[in-house]
């Protein structure tokens, strides 16, 4: 049976982005390929094997465009005030905490905030679907 193992985003400054993922969510390096142009750096937390590769090209220094097609990485929280604190604390400026709901039944509550190459990262408190 086909399994999903990792996604993929295009980073400036691998550095920046290690630190944003390690100190937000806990995200810590697996694997590493370094080339002469490119490195690819793989990063999971312990509670998931899922992975996130990011892809340093070394020779790009313009800002990547992410197009109309790029949503949003979903992560989930136990405690969503406290990593609303904490990445505020970071200086990430994450959106405002929102409530998404269905007649009034709450689905989900959660908040956007962006990693150093502007892609969105939708922030969930742990709740019915959302595990």
């Amino acid at each position: 049976m086909p399994k999903i193992i990792h996604t993929m985003i295009r980073v400036l400054d691998p550095a920046r982005s290690m630190q944003f993922y390690g100190d937000g969510f806990g995200f810590a390096v697996t694997h590493r390929l370094d080339y002469p142009d490119f490195s690819l750096i793989y990063l999971r937390n312990p509670e998931s094997e899922f992975e996130l590769e990011l892809t340093h090209n070394r020779d790009r220094t313009e800002p990547y465009t992410h197009g109309d097609g790029y949503g949003h990485i979903g992560i989930v929280t136990d405690d969503l005030q406290a990593m609303h604190d904490k990445l505020s604390a970071m200086g990430c400026a994450p959106a405002a905490i929102k409530e998404f709901k269905q007649d009034d039944a709450l689905l989900a509550r959660f908040f956007f905030v962006l990693d150093p190459d502007g892609y969105k990262i939708e922030v969930l408190e742990k709740w019915g679907h959302y595990r």
